[in-house]
């Protein structure tokens, strides 16, 4: 089932994910229903607060990038279709010492058409759980380090336009001022 994504500004998006403590048929028909929505969306990424669940699990899908950028799971070079779309429930991410940092564009389904510039570790270190509570660890690059970083963000109720340099969001900021009020317009039609 496709779930509606909410955009910027509304207050669910700020909220830290609640820690997931069951494993169970609802958390894989909620995972399976992200999954849909951002392949549907077309993003590589969804957290369960931009569909409006306070919760410590997101989606990501590297399978449609071309981009360049490496990983391991669990120590192995696994090919990426046997593990995407990955869930990743109760994530932490490190950034590996001495990892250098990238700037690059970025965007979010929560943010129609509002792009921008976000320096971000280039080397991280995901440990989280799967669908059936086991622990697993990804050491990934490039696109897919950023994408991980990105919607574990969310699960803590921080944005991408947060971590912009101020002359970059500066840019975009008219664009981020028009997303706010209509989404303050919606949800009054929908109060």
């Amino acid at each position: 089932m496709l779930l509606p994504i909410l955009h910027y500004n509304d207050p669910l998006l700020r909220k830290k994910g609640a820690t997931i403590v069951a494993f169970d048929d609802e958390l894989a028909k909620l995972a399976k229903d992200m999954i849909d929505t951002m392949h549907k969306a077309e993003g590589l990424g969804l957290a369960a607060q931009q569909v409006g669940r306070v919760l410590q699990l997101c989606v990501v899908d590297m399978l449609v990038s071309e981009a360049d950028y490496d990983w391991k799971l669990d120590g192995a070079k696994l090919p990426l279709d046997l593990f995407m779309p990955l869930v990743l429930v109760n994530p932490r991410v490190t950034p590996l010492p001495g990892s250098r940092t990238t700037m690059q564009d970025e965007g979010c389904l929560s943010f129609p058409h509002i792009r921008g510039d976000v320096e971000r570790p280039d080397v991280i270190e995901a440990v989280y759980q799967d669908l059936n509570g086991l622990s697993h660890t990804l050491l990934c690059t490039g696109l897919f380090s950023r994408c991980i970083q990105h919607e574990v963000d969310h699960l803590n109720g921080t944005f991408f336009i947060d971590r912009m340099e101020k002359k970059s969001r500066q840019k975009i900021e008219p664009d981020i001022r028009a997303l706010a009020r209509q989404t303050r317009a919606a949800a009054k039609v929908e109060a």
